[in-house]
């Protein structure tokens, strides 16, 4: 049976994590990914963004007795700001655009600092490493962004990019995707 986009995301990641990997989660939102990180990554390190408050704690809660919490680190800002964090290369990224599920869903990831984000990564993306990002396009802010995702996506050279789109095309309600950004080589 197909996975569950949620489950797809995961096992992007998965495939390619492992003990030593420097991941980020881009939008900790209820911690869900940052916890699936730190299941798999024990000598690495695990940066997880969120800008609301409300996103940094109930993380915090989530991954409060995890055994791997030293190799955490939190931090309130937007992942736009991710090259002040992290001057590693970077094997995995997880991205979930949208809203903060049951909370202020006028708070929304925009494209811009989306892409600002995107870029900075890939910058720092380690060969083989991945993007994983699951789209919610659901609501204005969303369409907009997917819109800009999608279109950024598509210019990345495919010389030193794959570019994959996982969705499910004949679900209705604007139903989420993924997008996976891999990188084949390193840039000139």
């Amino acid at each position: 049976m197909l996975n569950r986009v949620l489950d797809q995301s995961k096992q992007f990641a998965y495939d390619i994590l492992h003990p030593h990997s420097i991941a980020v989660d881009a939008t900790c939102g209820n911690g869900n990914d940052t916890s699936f990180l730190l299941d798999h990554i024990s000598k690495g390190k695990v940066y997880a963004f969120d800008i609301q408050s409300e996103a940094i704690e109930s993380t915090k809660e989530k991954i409060a007795h995890h055994k791997n919490l030293e190799q955490l680190t939190l931090i309130h800002d937007s992942h736009e700001n991710v090259l002040q964090y992290v001057d590693k290369h970077i094997d995995v990224a997880m991205f979930n655009l949208g809203f903060l599920p049951k909370a202020n869903k006028t708070i929304t990831t925009l494209s811009h600092s989306t892409i600002t984000a995107i870029e900075a990564i890939l910058s720092q993306l380690s060969v083989g490493g991945r993007i994983i990002i699951t789209i919610y396009h659901g609501h204005e802010n969303g369409k907009d962004e997917k819109r800009a995702v999608l279109s950024y996506a598509e210019k990345l050279d495919q010389h030193f990019f794959n570019v994959l789109m996982y969705r499910f095309i004949n679900q209705i309600n604007d139903a989420p995707f993924i997008l996976v950004i891999e990188r084949r080589r390193s840039s000139p």
